[in-house]
């Protein structure tokens, strides 16, 4: 109930949303007239309309996402036309002849102003295809939660109250709205200047999402965005699960719950299958990480160091692999990683998160700390408060009866990638390339699954990124359709890391990276030279720039020179 309620009032807030502002004149176009005949109807179609679209698009079809988009350029033609209705009553006439013909049969009988219901309705179902693009955190929330969990009829139905709550806060906008024209009619008689005027909008508003101003321009001019409230009514409804306490050395660890079932991994490196079962006695430490993921790759070097200096003290370290991107199920690939970054232990690949949703997990890495008995005493999330981990490991083996456990601290002194991240809060946040969760893309709109020629601008504002070149963006991806293409994000942190994977073939992809315009220097990363050259051998996660000194503001760019390379997303550090 709590979660139909959050979309119902992000529904409610997307009225604020700068992308909806396009749409807003094809609502009040009809606010004038009978609002059940014309407003309701509009409303529910338009409602409808954009579930079933995001429904699909939830569903991951990329036939779905593809029809959207011709859908979309038919509804333009259809209101660029309500447009020249509205300019000129001659083009109205011509126009409305069929529909009102169409009508007539339908419904047996239309308005004053031949105007029907299906009609309405129809207008409706144009301006959603219009309106299902727009997505603020809480849509996102919802899809994303669509895409991990699987389809299901709690997934439609949250959509639909999400739309539920857009059309009413537009419903009262419309009769609001019809009062207004009412009486500026009745004191001006300026009724027809009043239909021009709306007919000119509707074709700004058209020209504005031809353009892609109602996901570019918009969203970055309008003091209107309704990001920050959603996110807010996010935190306050369903807040974040409160931080571990911090523990004292030898206070007691309470009991949070039984260990889940293995029984879901799809695959086991290292070891046969384990059991919960068959861990009992062990003092269990369950890491959940994906091999691209700088959080997870910073904090393995302590899970493995744990691993090496506790193991013959009955800790057993379990990583539960539960991948991000699809790259990361494949079997070949989190072989390869497990052992390019030296991991030992045993690891479960769970590519249907079916052990993550027994242990109700949200985030990677997380780490669950498990007693001989098989009970959870205590979890991390992230990075950090290593020392207060150990701790816990040897409390759990202490209270198992193990002694004359290791003295100290582990101290990996990780390199590269695996070093520690610099604790700039200010840094830029993890930003994905693929449609799906794109953020702060300074190119006008994303073509969705089409080839698309991207003409970077002359200026990016600070986290905002863009395309430049022939790419096809996917998504969870983009990838380049021609050599030559670039991205480029003006950033803020220490370092930057971009997951890459070559083509289809197989093939390295060489590219090229400067800083400033300039190639790096000393500011390379681990996967680069000094003049900034490298090259995409596999599907992982690349350090581009590590910065010698300081963590402030810079430009990034990136040029591929051979085409196919696919890119999925940045962190920093």
């Amino acid at each position: 109930m709590i979660v139909l309620i959050l979309a119902y009032l992000g529904g409610v807030l997307t009225i604020l949303s700068p992308c909806i502002l396009p749409v807003l004149p094809f609502v009040f176009a009809r606010a004038d007239r009978p609002f059940m005949r014309n407003g309701l109807p509009m409303l529910l179609g338009m409602a409808l309309t954009f579930a079933l679209v995001a429904t699909l698009a939830a569903l991951g079809g990329g036939w779905a996402i593809r029809a959207n988009q011709y859908g979309r350029l038919i509804a333009l033609a259809v209101l660029a036309v309500l447009g020249l209705t509205l300019l000129s009553s001659h083009v109205a006439e011509w126009v409305s002849r069929p529909f009102v013909a169409l009508g007539n049969k339908l419904s047996q009988r239309s308005d004053a102003e031949g105007d029907s219901v299906f009609s309405a309705a129809g207008l409706g179902i144009a301006t959603g295809l219009l309106w299902a693009p727009c997505a603020g955190p809480i849509l996102g929330l919802l899809l994303t939660g669509a895409a991990l969990n699987g389809a299901s009829v709690q997934t439609t139905l949250l959509l639909l109250t999400y739309a539920a709550g857009a059309a009413t806060s537009l419903a009262l906008a419309l009769v609001v709205g019809g009062k207004v024209f009412s009486v500026m009619k009745r004191s001006l008689g300026a009724g027809e200047w009043v239909r021009r005027a709306l007919g000119a909008l509707v074709l700004c508003g058209v020209a504005a999402i031809a353009l892609g101003l109602d996901t570019g321009l918009l969203t970055r001019v309008s003091l209107a965005s309704t990001g920050g409230i959603e996110q807010r009514l996010i935190n306050a409804v369903k807040p974040a699960p409160a931080p571990q306490p911090m523990l004292k050395q030898g206070d007691p660890l309470p009991v949070e719950g039984e260990m889940p079932s293995l029984s879901g991994a799809t695959a086991w490196l290292n070891s046969p299958p384990l059991t919960a079962m068959s861990l009992r006695g062990k003092v269990v430490l369950v890491d959940f990480w994906t091999y691209s993921c700088i959080n997870c790759i910073r904090a393995l070097p302590y899970v493995r160091a744990w691993a090496d200096k506790y193991k013959d003290h009955g800790l057993v370290v379990l990583g539960v692999h539960a991948p991000e991107f699809a790259f990361e199920k494949d079997l070949g690939n989190v072989t390869k990683a497990v052992k390019d970054l030296g991991v030992t232990y045993p690891v479960a690949l769970d590519n249907d998160y079916a052990i993550w949703k027994g242990f109700h997990n949200e985030y990677w890495p997380a780490h669950y700390f498990i007693d001989p008995k098989g009970q959870i005493r205590h979890h991390h999330f992230g990075e950090g408060e290593y020392e207060q981990s150990e701790d816990v490991i040897r409390q759990l083996l202490t209270e198992a009866g193990q002694t004359n456990l290791p003295g100290g601290y582990v101290n990996p002194n990780a390199q590269g990638a695996e070093a520690a991240g610099s604790g700039d809060y200010n840094r830029s946040s993890e930003t994905y390339v693929g449609y799906a969760r794109a953020q702060n893309f300074a190119g006008g709109q994303i073509a969705h699954d089409d080839s698309w020629t991207y003409r970077a601008p002359s200026t990016l504002l600070p986290n905002q990124w863009t395309l430049d070149g022939q790419w096809s963006v996917h998504d969870e991806s983009a990838q380049l359709d021609r050599a030559g293409g670039r991205i480029i994000y003006r950033f803020r942190g220490r370092d930057l890391h971009l997951v890459l994977g070559p083509g289809s073939d197989g093939k390295p992809a060489r590219f090229r990276v400067r800083i400033d315009g300039k190639a790096p220097g000393a500011d390379h990363g681990m996967d680069i030279d000094a003049g900034g050259n490298g090259s995409v051998t596999s599907q992982r996660l690349y350090q581009l720039v590590r910065q010698a000194n300081g963590s402030g503001e810079r430009l990034f760019e990136i040029e591929f020179l051979d085409p196919g390379v696919r890119a999925y997303a940045f962190t920093f550090g």
